[in-house]
């Protein structure tokens, strides 16, 4: 019976390569053996073997690690950019998410691993939402995002053989800044460090925001009650402090001491690279950049990629000291 079957399959595979060399083209053909075992389909990545826990839209959902980077990918970082910076971002966003699951249940929900308010965790957008934005190129950014997580499946960036906290921002002005000038705890991976970007190769890398006296007055008295704002507005904000980078530091609003990202976020800035100026009862804040100014560049990441750069030499890069690595941990 095996012989019947070798000789059918063997005549099979003949009538078949006369009927492509009629054609002008030479198959390439493999005729299994009848005992043969099929071929095994490839294991699941590890971040398809990892769940995940996500609150997004207001309920729990389960999902495994791959699904929710390609998620945050879509929200967090322009599916145009190049490859290579789309594969920084999602080891960013895997490295971020272990640090996170490694320090316990999360206050804010801890429910959930991870959740889709970027002033606790990640961003997350599904592909139908991404869908109505990308319109006909849909399908063609769905397999780039996806091509960046498997990719650079189970790589994480460590700083002593652990995950860092991998925090990103939009864009900066020329440089990053040091995590202690905005948070309470300086790192040593997070330090200030040279970005590429320029005006041209940024949108709206410059905004300008203004604010009348008594609107400045009552979002600054809402946050600190205690602030003296009272008098003439060209002496509210006094002893400014800058990093060499250009972003302010700290400063004094209405005798109250804070940190240039504290203003930032009462006056929803974009960025605490900033100027201000007051004339005829109107601050005016001029701004460079986007973000808080710590870890990497999202836009410096997609110029370095243009340029040649590796996504494991951009975040090396941005994260002083530490090293792309495969890790298997929890």
């Amino acid at each position: 019976m095996k012989r019947q079957i070798r000789i059918f399959a063997l005549v099979m595979a003949a009538l078949w390569s006369l009927a492509w060399a009629a054609a002008g083209r030479t198959p390439s053909v493999r005729v299994a053996r009848a005992d043969e075992e099929p071929a095994r389909e490839a294991a699941p990545s590890q971040d398809a073997r990892r769940t995940l826990r996500i609150l997004h839209g207001g309920a729990v959902e389960e999902m495994d690690m791959r699904t929710y980077l390609i998620g945050v990918l879509r929200a967090e970082m322009p599916a145009s950019f190049e490859l290579e910076a789309l594969k920084a971002q999602a080891i960013a966003a895997r490295t971020y998410t272990l640090y996170k699951m490694r320090g316990g249940p999360i206050a804010a929900h801890p429910e959930a691993d991870a959740c889709d308010d970027i002033a606790c965790c990640k961003a997350y957008c599904t592909a139908e939402q991404a869908a109505a934005q990308w319109g006909d190129r849909a399908g063609e950014y769905e397999d780039k995002l996806a091509r960046a997580v498997d990719e650079t499946d189970s790589q994480v960036i460590c700083y002593g053989g652990e995950p860092i906290l991998a925090v990103f921002c939009s864009s900066v002005s020329g440089y990053t800044q040091n995590a202690g000038a905005v948070w309470a705890q300086d790192l040593p991976y997070l330090q200030s460090v040279s970005s590429p970007e320029r005006e041209e190769l940024v949108p709206n890398y410059y905004s300008t925001e203004t604010f009348a006296a008594e609107d400045f007055r009552a979002r600054i008295l809402a946050a600190y009650p205690a602030a003296q704002l009272t008098g003439e507005p060209e002496g509210w904000i006094t002893g400014i402090e800058r990093s060499e980078a250009g972003f302010v530091t700290a400063l004094s609003v209405g005798g109250v001491r804070m940190r240039g990202n504290e203003l930032r976020t009462l006056l929803g800035l974009r960025s605490p690279s900033f100027t201000v100026s007051v004339a005829d009862g109107v601050l005016t804040f001029r701004v460079v950049g986007y973000g808080h100014g710590v870890g990497m560049s999202q836009y410096g990441a997609n110029i370095l990629a243009q340029q040649g750069m590796s996504s494991t030499d951009i975040l090396e890069h941005y994260f002083t000291g530490a090293t792309v690595e495969t890790y298997h941990g929890t």
